[in-house]
């Protein structure tokens, strides 16, 4: 039986360093440790419909999905808000429609500020990535642009 000793000294011939997994010692080369990175996005619904509701959450996901390359088992959670003024479905049925439903998902109502922008979903998706943080791509949508007018698409 080989010990770890002996294990250890066979990856050290044979990479530069090695890395502890599961108690098993593995050539570093094989794995390497993503940041966790947050994406931010809005959009702004036409009307408080479950339709609606589901395609706009839908087309915002789907856009932060792709514009920064998220493959789903990267996902970590996602948060979703709503404006008080959206009462007739949860924001997270879209993301389960879209084959999101093994992702840790949660809604909640956004501050009621006066004269703030109705009929908005908000959404804060964690991820693991590579990216910098400069590299990720904040999705702002439909009306909900005007939130952030430095990072709208």
């Amino acid at each position: 039986m080989s010990t770890l000793l002996e294990t250890f000294k066979q990856f050290i011939d044979t990479s530069s360093y090695c890395l502890i997994i599961n108690h098993e010692i593995q050539p570093a080369r094989y794995h390497y440790l993503m940041g966790i990175r947050g994406v931010r996005g809005a959009t702004q619904v036409k009307e408080n419909s479950v339709a609606e509701i589901g395609q706009a959450v839908a087309e915002l996901l789907s856009k932060m999905l792709e514009e920064n390359h998220v493959d789903t088992s990267d996902l970590i959670s996602i948060i979703f808000t709503a404006t008080a003024d959206l009462t007739a479905d949860f924001p997270a049925v879209a993301a389960r429609s879209i084959g999101l439903g093994d992702v840790p998902l949660l809604c909640a109502v956004e501050i009621d500020v006066p004269e703030s922008l109705p009929r908005v979903v908000r959404i804060l998706m964690h991820l693991n990535s590579e990216k910098s943080l400069s590299e990720i791509k904040h999705i702002y949508l439909n009306g909900a642009s005007v939130l952030r007018k430095d990072l709208a698409q």
